[in-house]
């Protein structure tokens, strides 16, 4: 069986500024992986590359066994309903309820009915806690339950994968540990790979398989939490306790 995803190489430049520079990764499928590294180190940039919004100048990303360095939109699609993606600002339609957030990626792209989209609302309202708040509108949440709402969407087709962007960014430490708890629990139940992106060490620490840190475009180290903890590079360690 293939690894989820795997970065052979890839170079990415913005306005000639290098912010990969030959990355070699490989995202084991079924795993947690956590990518560490400072604000504007990239990590992001990963994220993109493994849905195809960006496409590498140089190297190779694979994604489920294919190669999509080169992929056109329309050949994309395949791969991008394979995977869920909770970006950094929840990006909830104010206009619609939580049910209706939740309900649209399955209104757009099945042909479900009525009544099965209600229980699967429904059921994933309550794998993140959210029972009852159905007809409540995003204006009326707190920061930690609009990321619920979105986990509950990213997570609404069941995907192979769930990628988040800074999930924790903008929390308060207790909501913080609240969902980085919630992230692995879900982890865990749905047994999808998961691609964490973040600068709290905390949060990784509580959700990852592994950790990748990312240092000036390149990957610096990778391990299990306790390696990460044990290893004895300075700019890792360093890291670890700013």
């Amino acid at each position: 069986m293939p690894p989820f995803a795997f970065f052979d190489e890839v170079y990415k430049d913005f306005d000639g500024k290098e912010v990969l520079r030959g990355l070699t990764l490989l995202i084991r499928r079924g795993e947690s992986l956590v990518i560490l590294g400072g604000s504007g180190s990239g990590k992001t940039v990963i994220l993109k590359h493994i849905v195809g919004l960006m496409q590498p100048d140089r190297g190779r990303v694979f994604v489920d066994g294919n190669e999509i360095s080169n992929l056109d939109e329309k050949r994309l699609i395949g791969i991008r309903r394979k995977i869920g993606f909770l970006f950094q600002g929840s990006a909830l339609f104010d206009s619609m309820s939580v049910f209706e957030n939740v309900a649209f990626p399955l209104r757009e792209h099945t042909n479900l009915s009525e009544e099965e989209i209600y229980q699967k609302v429904k059921e994933k309202l309550r794998l993140v806690g959210l029972e009852g708040t159905e007809w409540m509108m995003p204006g009326k949440l707190s920061g930690g339950m609009k990321k619920r709402v979105a986990l509950a969407r990213a997570i609404i087709k069941e995907p192979q994968a769930l990628l988040y962007d800074e999930p924790t960014t903008g929390l308060d430490p207790i909501t913080t540990r609240w969902i980085s708890k919630l992230m692995r629990t879900i982890h865990d139940n749905l047994k999808m790979t998961s691609v964490i992106v973040t600068h709290n060490i905390q949060s990784a620490m509580a959700t990852a398989d592994r950790i990748a840190f990312l240092y000036r475009g390149r990957i610096k180290f990778v391990g299990t939490v306790e390696e990460i903890k044990s290893c004895d590079d300075h700019i890792v360690q360093e890291f670890l306790i700013s």
